[in-house]
């Protein structure tokens, strides 16, 4: 009986820091899931699995355990590596090339495609051959001469 007392005071009394854990928990993977990992590039903090990922989860644990909001901790984020930790990024003239650089990037794939493909337009399709050239291209194309009828 002394067993299930002290069993069931051990649960009241944790219960509510499983609970907060659990809380903290999830606003960590929150505010780690709009990070970005900064050795893998295309994964949030929340889902990268490098040792960088892990000690940058850590210290947002830390923060909220003291009490700071998900603002404090994302402004110390970017202080420290900068606005590309962000998955999205404020626009300012420093994040440019990081809102437009694909699309400016693609613009200019569409328009070497599109230059390619007017200059294999403006060649002609067959060009004509002079006398020479014909002769040659004549005799390359002829069915080959069989030497044993000849004799």
């Amino acid at each position: 009986m002394i067993l299930w007392r002290v069993a069931l005071f051990f649960f009241l009394f944790t219960a509510p820091v499983w609970a907060s854990d659990q809380a903290a928990e999830d606003r960590m993977l929150g505010i780690a899931s709009e990070l970005r990992c900064l050795v893998c590039q295309n994964e949030s903090i929340a889902a990268s699995q490098a040792d960088l990922a892990a000690d940058l989860r850590q210290q947002i644990r830390e923060q909220i355990r003291a009490g700071k909001s998900d603002d404090d901790i994302r402004t110390y984020m970017v202080e420290r590596y900068g606005d590309f930790v962000l998955y999205r990024p404020p626009l300012k003239p420093t994040t440019m090339l990081l809102w437009f650089g694909p699309f400016v990037v693609l613009a200019l794939g569409i328009v070497v495609l599109v230059m390619n493909l007017r200059s294999r337009n403006r060649k002609p399709k067959h060009a004509a051959l002079n006398e020479e050239e014909r002769r040659h291209a004549d005799a390359l194309l002829a069915p080959p001469h069989n030497v044993l009828d000849e004799t």
